[in-house]
């Protein structure tokens, strides 16, 4: 006989199926979004994209697949939560970006500027939070995909805007345009060094990749490009010497 009250029997009867329950059990465990973002940016980092499939998203996170579809939507909508998550470096670039004082006349601020933009990165592909993301942003940004160039227009075009303006401000004998050819070489030199592996084979064993050790040293072969590349004017720079000399002389 049973002892429930006809109230409890009537929820009991209302009760939804076990297959639901299990869903919504499933989605009340806010650890289960996190971790399909984190496998989804391991496997797009790790094989590319247009490689990975949803159902090895499910499976790489542990979760059912109508999981990723009921938190996420499309894989494209995955892709682009990935960068919507890590907005925050972005944003820190940019104040770091904003900190430097912009002296075109100061040797120093092209330097500060280029370790502005390197530096951060860096501390990503070296930390165990960020490697993947790193990686990632490597890996995927670059290829001329309708997916990557959403997430470039609406995250990194407005740092690369930031940041060509930041090196005209302090090269401003040059035109914007090669400012803007500066930003994507310095930006290059970047991305393979996150990227590539093969200089702990081409060192024979004595560097390994993306070493943040070396960080200087990128910075100091970046600052060196520019100034190769956009030198002042031989009048600009005679000029000021014979204002020095005066000045010396006075």
């Amino acid at each position: 006989m049973s002892t429930r009250t006809p109230a409890a029997r009537r929820s009991a009867s209302r009760a939804p199926s076990s297959a639901p329950a299990a869903v919504a059990a499933e989605t009340a465990r806010p650890d289960r979004k996190q971790a399909i973002l984190l496998a989804a940016e391991r496997l797009f980092a790790r094989h590319g994209y247009h490689v990975v499939t949803i159902r090895q998203i499910a499976e790489e996170a542990g979760v059912p697949l109508a999981l990723v579809g009921y938190y996420y939507g499309q894989k494209h909508e995955l892709f682009h939560a990935i960068f919507a998550h890590w907005g925050h470096a972005i944003e820190a670039r940019l104040a770091g970006l904003a900190a430097v004082d912009i002296d075109p006349g100061d040797a120093r601020t092209l330097p500060r500027i280029i370790e502005a933009f390197t530096a951060p990165v860096l501390a990503l592909r070296a930390s165990a939070e960020g490697e993947y993301y790193a990686l990632l942003v490597a890996r995927e940004l670059y290829h001329a995909t309708e997916e990557a160039d959403r997430v470039l227009r609406a995250y990194f075009d407005p740092l690369a805007e930031a940041y060509i303006d930041a090196l005209h401000a302090a090269l401003p004998h040059a035109t914007r345009g090669e400012a803007a050819w500066g930003y994507q070489f310095a930006l290059g030199a970047l991305l393979h060094h996150l990227n590539d592996s093969r200089i702990e084979r081409l060192s024979r064993g004595e560097n390994t990749r993306a070493d943040p050790a070396v960080a200087p040293m990128l910075v100091s072969f970046i600052v060196g490009g520019l100034r190769a590349a956009l030198p002042r004017p031989k009048a600009v720079r005679t000029s000021r010497a014979k204002s020095t000399s005066r000045r010396r002389k006075a």
